[in-house]
């Protein structure tokens, strides 16, 4: 029986929810169709919304020349591939689940929620909440990324509630606005009934832009407003969350956001590398079907609203790093223990020697050419190769072309 490599391609899956983008238009379907040897085949009127390439259950990454999972590789050789530190502070399987998204319209307004609520649920729902984890994650814009996620200036938000049709939400007895008043009229809000909804976002059109951009809000509000409602409906209230409580952001390339356990989120358009504790547990509040709604009193309960979740402290910078040896490699270091992202930037005819780091690595090629060295073999690197790298395990890239690479790591 040949040893395990220390260092091996996987293939991706990808998967076709509806707020995906279609065809070639999704960056995720592309890069997955780039592994060779596979049957995957982009259909031009299918959806392709994600590319998984972890180690995860329900869109297994595999080795490319086995089929094998990654999951079952893992088990096989979990000492070698996940090394010491991992195995003792996460267990064994990988802690974190990386991704590429691609967004056509807007995903559900939701909350990834806290290990031990994520414990109850999975207890009492194991079908719906399929793991015991929480899932703080990261975002790395790799076009032009919208998305709302994090609270509005307490400020913000309570000056555009004098507005008539919204002071109802207001709870009696409010002189000033705090993190439970706002919990509240969130609370209020995604109970509302279809025609309050409807009459507020009629009542929202009729306020002039100048006295919107005079509380804050973007000029986009009411193109925002035109556009969540023909992708969903004009009764959901979780539109009225998003445009009138939360952060509108556009991120560009190479800028990404940090959403902690609780957070609230939405992401609305682009194609970005997501990374996340491994988990898939999600409570919905809105922009998507009634049926798929979770309990908005437990929803609005686990909220995180904190200083956490101010914009400022959502934005996640990218640094250099001494990870690699000729200063091509960047790092995202969220506030967690689970995973750091990195990105290597790299020019033709350039190499860099990448330190060998305590846990596993998964990383995939976004754009260009050359070559991978690790554990004594070279792997061609092209758009769209994912790889494994164990922990301990040094490698030399080298560029033939401009080449892009992300990678979710234990440093």
């Amino acid at each position: 029986m040949a040893s395990q490599s220390r260092l091996f391609q996987l293939s991706g899956t990808c998967n076709n929810y509806p707020w995906g983008k279609k065809g070639r238009d999704s960056l995720a379907a592309r890069l997955c169709e780039k592994t060779p040897g596979t049957d995957f085949v982009i259909n031009d009127d299918e959806y392709y919304s994600e590319m998984w390439f972890g180690d995860y259950p329900d869109f297994p990454g595999r080795d490319l020349e086995t089929g094998q999972t990654l999951a079952e590789i893992l088990k096989e050789h979990k000492e070698k591939l996940l090394g010491a530190y991992s195995i003792e502070n996460f267990g064994n399987n990988l802690p974190f689940l990386p991704k590429i998204l691609s967004i056509g319209k807007a995903l559900p307004l939701q909350i990834h929620p806290n290990k031990s609520l994520a414990a109850k649920l999975h207890e009492k729902d194991p079908e719906k909440f399929s793991d015991s984890n929480h899932k703080p994650e990261i975002a790395v814009a790799l076009s032009q990324f919208e998305l709302f996620a994090g609270w509005r200036d307490l400020g913000q938000i309570s000056a555009i509630f004098n507005i008539p049709s919204l002071r109802r939400f207001i709870p009696e007895g409010s002189h000033s606005w705090n993190e439970e008043t706002l919990r509240s009229v969130v609370r209020g809000i995604l109970k509302a009934d279809e025609q309050t909804v409807q009459n507020i976002e009629e009542d929202l059109k009729r306020q002039s832009q100048e006295d919107i951009e005079k509380l804050g809000y973007p000029s986009s509000m009411f193109e925002l407003i035109r556009r969540l409602q023909s992708q969903y409906s004009a009764t959901d209230p979780g539109l009225l969350i998003a445009i009138l409580c939360m952060n509108y952001l556009v991120l560009e390339p190479g800028e990404a956001i940090f959403i902690p356990a609780d957070g609230v989120h939405c992401y609305l358009s682009g194609d970005i590398v997501e990374c996340m504790a491994r988990s898939n547990n999600m409570l919905s509040g809105g922009l998507c079907p009634v049926a798929d709604r979770d309990n908005i009193d437990l929803f609005s309960e686990t909220l995180k609203i904190d200083s956490s979740t101010r914009v400022d402290n959502l934005r996640l910078p990218a640094n250099p790093s001494k990870d690699g040896a000729s200063g091509h490699t960047l790092v995202y270091q969220p506030p967690i223990s689970e995973f750091d992202m990195i990105r290597i930037e790299m020019t033709a005819g350039t190499e860099e020697l990448i330190w060998n780091h305590k846990g596993p690595t998964v990383a995939i090629a976004v754009s260009g050419e050359g070559t991978i060295r690790g554990d004594g073999k070279e792997l061609a690197v092209k758009t769209g190769f994912i790889f494994f790298i164990a922990a301990e395990t040094e490698t030399m890239l080298r560029a033939d072309t401009g080449m892009r690479i992300y990678a979710a790591v234990i440093r």
